[in-house]
């Protein structure tokens, strides 16, 4: 629940009917553990966790926030996320399957927020469209994506992004145009102005299913080859120096493998923080303080989290 003097057990008992009854109780959570919902598998409890099911929905939930002045958090699938071991004091929103619809319009792919990339490019793939195959392997919702124009082996999001429909935090819904996003490397517009995803249209190109197909093979063999997909992870951990490679960076450091309680280095990609059983947030955290301490001592180089952080740390 809500800690704090500013609200009484009363209070948030109101402010959980008010939710209920814009969602249905099924799909208001109090107290739910955040390692629950992350792909690292550690985080404490948010005060509350809703599953809205459309953008109406999401607006009604904004606007109790802003009139009880609650703070909220946007989850997708959890992937690219720390969340404090103390938990979240506030509202997690999660988009995730229950707005994942998706169609296609010839070219084009509407798809909403909460669809997970691997689903899309599963149906551009059905559909003889090429354009999407980088993503099929990332760990993400479409939202998330967009947010911080995800990439991988030469591809990234704004090849792909025709306009997205967004929220902003008066409830406020329109479409940005591709040219209005302001894509740049793991950045956006509405990273930015932190709107909210509501849903995104894919413009990509015909193709042939053989080739499309091979070509989500040849990735997926990559990645399995080379990342530690077997172990819980927030992804790809930092970003990409300019001129350097964070990986090779960390393990010319000499810390391939190097742990901090049940957080570790992966031994398989020196990118990747993994959590090799029991790892709390504060080991992770550690442990990145202490990779960039060394990186920068041996090469002088800033490493950057792309991972994002929630919570009281």
């Amino acid at each position: 629940m809500i800690k704090g003097d500013y609200k009484t057990e009363m209070e948030n008992n109101r402010i959980e009917n008010k939710f209920c009854a814009c969602l249905g109780s099924d799909n208001v959570y109090r107290d739910e553990l955040m390692k629950k919902h992350t792909t690292f598998r550690i985080g404490g409890p948010a005060d509350y966790y809703l599953c809205p099911h459309s953008a109406k929905e999401i607006q009604q939930i904004v606007e109790i926030c802003r009139e009880e002045r609650i703070p909220y958090f946007i989850l997708g699938n959890g992937s690219n996320l720390l969340v404090s071991d103390k938990g979240y004091r506030g509202v997690v929103i999660q988009l995730w399957k229950n707005v994942s619809d998706i169609r296609t319009e010839g070219r084009l792919i509407y798809a909403k927020a909460g669809a997970s990339l691997a689903k899309i490019a599963a149906e551009a793939l059905e559909e003889g469209l090429t354009g999407m195959e980088f993503a099929a392997g990332i760990p993400g919702s479409l939202g998330g994506a967009v947010v911080m124009n995800a990439g991988a082996y030469g591809g990234e999001m704004k090849d792909i992004l025709k306009e997205v429909l967004v929220m902003d935090h008066q409830g406020k819904i329109f479409q940005l145009q591709k040219e209005e996003l302001k894509l740049g490397y793991r950045t956006s517009i509405v990273k930015e102005k932190n709107y909210i995803v509501l849903a995104a249209v894919l413009e990509l190109k015909e193709g042939d299913k053989a080739e499309i197909q091979k070509l989500m093979e040849e990735l997926r063999e990559r990645r399995t080859e080379k990342q530690p997909l077997d172990m819980p992870s927030a992804g790809s951990t930092f970003k990409r120096p300019e001129g350097y490679f964070a990986g090779k960076l960390i393990m010319d450091a000499g810390l391939r493998g190097f742990s901090v309680g049940g957080a570790q280095i992966s031994e398989k990609h020196c990118g990747f923080v993994v959590n090799k059983g029991g790892a709390t947030a504060r080991d992770v955290l550690e442990l990145i303080q202490e990779v960039q301490k060394r990186v920068h001592e041996k090469f002088g180089v800033e490493l950057e989290t792309e991972v994002k952080f929630l919570g009281e740390f």
